[in-house]
């Protein structure tokens, strides 16, 4: 894979960019034209382990400079898909591979599925199929995220210890070297990459804890390790997970731990701040529909009752309402 594109070059894209391209993998970068600007002024800039990283990879704000590329890192919020995927499109061609490292449900999650729900789109996620369209799911390959990072204000990115990315096919048939092709590049770039034969249920396992620790986080502007060791708000979010776990059986998937032993994971992370609420720090839209709002929905379709989700739900949009600009 030689034509390489990393779309969105921010807390997570500009930590696989930076590593990419330190392990000799040339990358471009397409991103806003206030990031493409301030990128092009600073280069792109990330703090590991204490020493800052300079990385000047080829960048622009207009994907047709690139033209079509072997592999392309979707790591764009969910929620702006909506707006920019038709601008994504000079990037794709037939053989083009597409990962998007994305919290939530993508859009991708119920093509292959089989059942009721075989090809079903999420209005939460991709209400007009415009993210599909322009992005094939056949195309993609699954991908989840534990990384934990932020960018400062100065806009220099700074992860966590943790790199780690789990990766599989999305669908069966799928050209059978295309996921090692990929995991290969990315272990060579220095992260710990497992492969997943149920990537699916890896989805729905991080999605498990972002469903609960996010919007709390949003509503009480208080951290992860706050959120679990306080009794009120553990409980309530143990509710909401035992909600998810009943949707996870009726979509036939097993997860392999129970709430309990969810919570206990997340007891581990400490102060982290989630991405939801950096954005409403930040005056940026938060990402509620593909984390929060999209369990609700498949809740509906199910006929399982998510009462606790929904509850949050409804308390999320209306301070993404009240916290950001229209404009934002």
């Amino acid at each position: 894979m030689k034509r390489i594109t990393v779309i969105g070059p921010g807390a997570i894209g500009g930590v696989i960019a930076s590593q990419l391209q330190r392990s000799g993998t040339e990358v471009n970068l397409l991103a806003t034209p206030r990031s493409a600007r301030a990128i092009r002024e600073h280069g792109l800039r990330l703090v590991d382990n204490g020493t800052l990283h300079v990385d000047h990879p080829r960048i622009t704000d207009d994907a047709r400079a690139l033209g079509v590329q072997d592999l392309v890192l979707v790591c764009a919020k969910g929620h702006s898909l909506l707006t920019a995927a038709e601008s994504f499109a000079p990037l794709i061609g037939p053989e083009t591979v597409i990962v998007p490292a994305l919290n939530g449900i993508p859009w991708w999650f119920f093509e292959g599925f089989g059942g009721d729900l075989q090809g079903r789109r999420l209005r939460t996620v991709d209400p007009a199929g415009d993210i599909e369209r322009f992005l094939p799911s056949r195309q993609c390959l699954g991908c989840v995220v534990y990384i934990a990072s932020w960018v400062d204000a100065e806009g220099v990115i700074r992860p966590g210890a943790r790199r780690r990315l789990v990766i599989g096919d999305t669908a069966a048939g799928a050209a059978p070297d295309r996921l090692e092709r990929v995991a290969s590049l990315l272990e060579r770039a220095g992260f710990d990459i497992h492969r997943s034969a149920d990537i699916r249920r890896e989805v729905w396992l991080k999605l498990w804890g972002n469903l609960t620790m996010n919007p709390l986080s949003a509503l009480t502007g208080a951290a992860v390790d706050r959120l679990v060791g306080d009794p009120a708000t553990r409980q309530l979010a143990a509710r909401m997970m035992e909600e998810a776990r009943i949707l996870a059986e009726g979509l036939g998937i097993a997860l392999p731990m129970s709430t309990e032993e969810r919570l206990a994971e997340l007891d581990v992370l400490g102060p982290v701040k989630t991405s939801m609420l950096q954005d409403l720090e930040a005056g940026r839209a938060p990402e509620i529909d593909a984390i929060v709002g999209a369990v609700a929905e498949i809740g509906d379709l199910l006929g399982i009752g998510t009462p606790f989700i929904d509850a949050v739900l409804g308390l999320v949009r209306q301070l993404a309402v009240t916290r950001v600009p229209p404009a934002a």
